[in-house]
């Protein structure tokens, strides 16, 4: 048989177990504290990925002005990355709002993955921000270098727009963390980037103004790809795994908790998937000392409590066997071991 119950992290009150396919009853027919709904930070996210769009937006512009002005490159590719900035940052805007945590009738296991799919997308933009750079330092090189006009307003400018998004990058990832949103931190790490093109783009135009050396700035577009590159990887390593179900929990791990809850006897085909700290779901078989139901649940609800208080948020699916049914292996094994 098998017993589920949904834990999330504040709020209201859930329904209990579902044992054996019986009836759900209410957690406090039981004695249970009341639980939290999933906590919906997509509000608070929302208000930071807006700010996020205007000083991107304001960004590109003043880049995009100083750019035409000094006839720099680099400085047109950094404007055209802080405006792949923009973007992401209206995609993360688009893409929150259907991030609802909470599940519906379409949705049972919630609507999570929709900031996983938001961060990789906002991926695909630094790569496409990548491979225009990288186009317009080859057309730039065949078509001959011309000489740049740099002036000291041209400098001012640059560095406001580099302490503007020092701040942004350094705001959005506080938020981040604090709301635990996918998106956010995605996107910090695109603005993070855009940091180091706009050092790179200052460095290059100093050099190209106290030396006469113009190639230098043709020279910065092929590091900056390279930081483009890394800040792509970053955002897909982080975001694919949770698209992809990887596990989310080591199944021993998960093993060690139930089993030193009093009554299991065995716990064995272990899987997990989700967000850790965030959402988890945990399925097991377990073998219980108990004759009856109402016993056999107990031992259940103390054993998602106890997974609960170890990694927070936890949805599981507990199937009961019999004795007989105990094995050794605690984890599944498929196709590739």
């Amino acid at each position: 048989m098998t017993a589920e119950r949904i834990r999330p992290d504040t709020g209201a009150q859930t329904p209990k177990d579902v044992a054996d396919g019986g009836l759900a009853r209410e957690g406090a027919a039981h004695g249970d504290a009341p639980r939290s709904a999933v906590a919906d930070n997509r509000e608070a996210v929302n208000t930071v990925l807006l700010i996020a769009l205007s000083v991107n937006v304001a960004m590109s512009f003043l880049k995009l002005f100083v750019g035409l002005w000094s006839g720099s490159l680099a400085v047109l590719a950094d404007a055209m990355h802080s405006a792949t900035d923009g973007l992401s940052s209206l995609l993360g805007v688009i893409t929150n709002s259907l991030s609802d945590p909470l599940p519906d009738r379409d949705h049972p296991y919630g609507h999570h993955k929709y900031e996983g799919i938001g961060a990789l997308a906002i991926a695909v933009f630094i790569l496409f921000a990548c491979i225009e750079i990288l186009q317009s330092a080859a057309q730039r090189v065949l078509g001959g270098l011309e000489p740049l006009r740099l002036e000291n307003g041209a400098f001012v400018l640059l560095v406001v727009s580099l302490l503007g998004n020092i701040l942004l990058a350094s705001y959005e990832r506080q938020q981040g963390l604090r709301l635990k949103s996918a998106l956010l931190l995605a996107d910090a790490h695109h603005t993070t980037s855009d940091i180091w093109t706009t050092l790179m783009v200052l460095a290059g135009l100093g050099g190209a103004r106290m030396f006469g050396l113009n190639w230098l700035d043709v020279a910065v577009a092929a590091p900056l790809a390279l930081l483009l590159v890394l800040s792509c990887w970053q955002v897909v390593r982080t975001n694919l795994p949770w698209l992809v179900d990887h596990i989310a929990i080591a199944p021993e791990a998960i093993h060690t908790v139930a089993m030193a809850v009093p009554g299991v006897l065995n716990c064995h085909d272990i899987a997990s998937r989700g967000v850790l700290g965030q959402q988890v779901f945990i399925d097991m078989h377990m073998v219980v000392d108990a004759d009856d139901l109402p016993t056999a649940h107990r031992i259940t609800e103390r054993v998602e409590e106890r997974l609960e208080e170890r990694f927070g948020p936890v949805r599981c699916t507990i199937h009961l066997e019999p004795r007989e049914y105990a094995r050794s292996e605690i984890t599944f094994r498929g196709a590739h071991g």
